[in-house]
């Protein structure tokens, strides 16, 4: 177990399409779980700082956040897409097709992110208006969301790139590029909040600052792994093509990969503007509530994406009934991770909300919030792990079924 644990921290070379399945999982979810957990540690430090700014700033988190929900529903369209496709090829041995197809992937994020965010820095305070902002979340938190949409395109291509990585079994090389990208988060965000040293008191948009800059310095990182070469995906001088027919499959993968994830985040969007009439009390408690949930949740993806790198590659080495196999372990992995967090969250909801707010008001909807959540991890759990399964397939259309049925069908009405 030790050295497992060392060989899957350090990223050593490992052929996913043979030997035993659970020790190929393990290997793969090691880093990919680490790497969102330094992902949902951020998240958490992030408002527990902006939390002592007020209501208000919490609302503008929450808002602004609904909206780059967007951004990530794009980039994670593109993440499904290309992380299937390198898995495929890597696969099938074809490591020069994984590169060029990297790249290809990568041109399309810069393209896309680059206009999202130039529209979103321009009508940010029109944006949140229409997310139902009060007048002072308005007048405090334009320049917070005209930062974060800004520079979105940061985000979205850590999430492309870093897609790459996982899909050729690279797992290890993306969490060393969030956790760097995180860190500076982490530490600067507070910096810039409240004015610390020499550093000025920007107050919300500090975190915003942070967070891009963090990002910012993730995507070169990663950029310098992708071209150095740190494992099985390497893109050399060569690689660096235009291949329209790649390009084009891409970009059908993606848009049912896109529509899968915007049925769920839209139905999101849709509870915060129900939320938001609520006024800000009501939602800072469901943002503190939704960003523990977060936590937990997103360590749990890391195991779903080990699954979904592990059908990819068994597919493409032709050996369906591994693929399958691998998906019912890495579920019964997951099942167990979230039921337990499930159980701490809902036991200890009250002490978990004390830590971020006293207000009475958001204590309430944030604790009621929490507990009702957690009591869905399980399904939570096991969910996620075959939908990711079926992106890592290349079937995006079975998920995007899925989610249509659970989040419009029921979950909205």
């Amino acid at each position: 177990m030790r050295r497992d644990l060392r060989d899957a921290l350090k990223g050593a070379r490992h052929d996913y399409t043979s030997g035993p399945i659970g020790r190929a999982i393990f290997l793969l979810a090691v880093p990919m779980v680490l790497e969102m957990v330094m992902e949902s540690l951020f998240a958490v430090t992030d408002v527990f700082f902006v939390a002592r700014l007020g209501a208000s700033a919490i609302a503008t988190v929450g808002l602004t956040e609904s909206m780059m929900i967007v951004v990530y529903t794009l980039a994670m369209g593109l993440a499904i897409s290309t992380a299937a496709i390198v898995a495929r090829r890597v696969g099938e041995r074809d490591i020069d097709a994984a590169a060029r197809a990297a790249v290809q992937a990568i041109v399309i994020g810069a393209v896309v992110s680059s206009v999202i965010a130039a529209s979103g820095a321009v009508f940010a305070p029109e944006l949140l208006a229409l997310m139902g902002a009060s007048s002072d979340v308005i007048r405090s938190g334009t320049t917070f969301a005209r930062v974060m949409l800004g520079g979105s395109a940061t985000a979205f291509m850590l999430f492309v790139i870093n897609s790459s990585f996982r899909g050729a079994g690279d797992a290890a090389v993306s969490m060393r590029v969030l956790w760097v990208s995180n860190a500076i988060n982490i530490v600067l965000g507070p910096l810039l909040i409240f004015g610390v040293g020499p550093l000025p008191q920007l107050g919300v948009t500090g975190a915003a600052v942070a967070t891009t800059f963090g990002r910012g310095v993730g995507v070169l990182i990663a950029l310098y792994f992708l071209v150095r070469g740190s494992g099985h995906l390497r893109v050399a001088r060569r690689h660096i093509v235009l291949e329209w027919e790649t390009i084009t499959r891409i970009l059908r993968l993606s848009l049912n990969g896109t529509f899968q994830v915007l049925v769920g985040t839209l139905s999101w969007i849709a509870l915060v503007r129900l939320m938001a009439t609520f006024g800000s009390a009501a939602m800072a408690g469901y943002t503190i509530a939704v960003r523990m949930v977060m936590f937990a949740l997103l360590p749990a993806w890391g195991l779903g994406n080990a699954a979904a790198t592990m059908v990819g590659q068994a597919l493409g080495a032709s050996n369906p009934a591994r693929a399958e196999s691998a998906v019912w372990t890495a579920a019964r992995y997951n099942v167990v991770f979230l039921g337990l967090m499930g159980l701490l969250f809902f036991v200890c909801a009250p002490h978990i909300v004390h830590a971020f707010t006293t207000d009475a008001a958001v204590s309430s909807v944030a604790v009621f919030g929490l507990r009702v959540m957690a009591a869905g991890f399980p399904f939570f759990a096991f969910g996620m792990t075959l939908t990711q399964s079926f992106n890592g397939a290349g079937d995006t259309a079975t998920p995007t079924r899925i989610n249509v049925a659970v989040f419009w069908i029921f979950e909205i009405p």
